[in-house]
């Protein structure tokens, strides 16, 4: 057996009865390729009679104590006291405790291997999962909302009207030029398209009642509700969700103070209003930019233009567009608000939650927009 070294050595002494493996030099990080090569290379098996002599131990790192580990096994670790006793403590403790990590220590299972059809199914099926919990925590929302609005409603001085007014202006008013303006680019489109396909008929003139039906049905109110949920779904659950992060919200419940009634309610309500009155705004606007197109390419006067939109479009096409107004306006509000509700703190949930609200928003208003007209037509409304 050789004499400690800086590097460290482990060697078997066959010949001693019993036999022993005496420890030596340093067994830290910076030798370890060559402490591996040693370890690696006693092929004979330590049985539990073989004596181990730590007299000789140089440095010990962690690297080096994990060797030791390795080579004298996790259960001799807790026998160190005994058959070295004169191993100072700090070297044994640190011997210890490397033993019993690595033998807590379990390698995890390895997945079974899938076909790509199944990841596809079961990311079908976690993606269906996703949407049902979603919409049950809708409905659960809803629920609240409601009983919250019913238990304020009879107490006016529980009525937030200062921040009601607030949002009325933030939701309809400020959102009124990119309503009535895109709403009157995509009339005047709507137009210019329809006049070049009825030209090919010889019935230019009902691109009148083409861009008055359409837009007193479908694109006044579903363009105006898409805008809001891009717009409004969205401030809500950036509002609602950077107080869930800073902990305002817990800080009004600690002050018992109902957190649906003080933010969620007065954004309902204020959508109620505001939608509404955007969509008749988005109306006007989309008819305006059609009956433009009109007076510029077929020579239809605005007055031959409102004489043919009077004669031709009753006002139960207005009352259709204009009835879903607020159905849109109730689900962006509460899906904004109720996305905000779910942020988890961190400014990277606020970002999921903040394009979730959108994405959900536009979907259920273009769903529910598809349906209502379905049933319309069915009704012959």
């Amino acid at each position: 057996m050789s004499s400690s070294t800086a590097t460290g050595s482990a060697q078997l002494d066959a010949s001693a009865q019993p036999p022993c493996l005496r420890i030596a030099g340093d067994w830290t990080l910076a030798h370890y390729v060559v402490l591996e090569r040693n370890v690696d290379a006693l092929t004979t098996p330590l049985t539990d009679a073989t004596q181990v002599d730590l007299a000789a131990l140089g440095e010990l790192d962690t690297a080096g104590a994990s060797l030791l580990v390795r080579l004298l096994g996790a259960k001799r670790m807790a026998d160190l006291a005994r058959e070295a006793p004169g191993l100072p403590a700090a070297r044994r403790a640190l011997l210890q405790t490397v033993g019993s990590a690595l033998d807590a220590y379990r390698k995890p299972a390895r997945k079974p291997k899938t076909s790509a059809i199944t990841e596809v199914l079961a990311r079908i099926g976690g993606a269906m999962e996703s949407v049902w919990r979603q919409q049950l925590q809708l409905l659960g929302f809803i629920g609240l909302t409601l009983e919250a609005l019913a238990r304020s409603l009879p107490q006016p001085r529980r009525w937030r009207i200062t921040s009601l007014v607030s949002h009325i202006e933030q939701t309809g008013l400020d959102a009124v030029p990119i309503v009535a303006l895109l709403t009157f680019m995509v009339g005047a489109v709507v137009a210019f398209l329809g006049s070049t396909v009825l030209a090919d008929f010889g019935a230019s003139v009902y691109t009148v009642d083409l861009v008055a039906f359409s837009f007193l049905r479908e694109f006044g109110v579903l363009l105006t509700a898409i805008l809001m949920a891009g717009r409004t779904a969205s401030a809500f659950t950036a509002q609602i969700g950077s107080m869930k992060a800073n902990e305002e919200i817990d800080a009004i419940r600690t002050l018992g103070l109902d957190p649906v009634e003080l933010l969620v309610l007065p954004r309902v309500l204020a959508l109620l209003v505001s939608l509404p009155l955007l969509t008749f705004l988005a109306m006007i606007a989309g008819i305006a930019g059609g009956g433009v197109v009109c007076a510029l390419t077929l020579d239809i006067s605005p007055a031959m233009f409102l004489s043919l939109f009077k004669a031709d479009i009753g006002v139960r096409h207005f009352i259709v567009g204009l009835v879903k107004a607020p159905v849109f306006a109730f689900l962006i509000a509460v899906i904004g608000c109720l996305e905000g509700f779910k942020v988890s703190g961190s400014a990277q949930s606020v970002g999921e939650h903040t394009t979730s609200s959108v994405v959900q928003s536009i979907f259920v208003v273009i769903l529910l927009d598809a349906l209502a007209a379905l049933f319309f037509m069915e009704m012959n409304w």
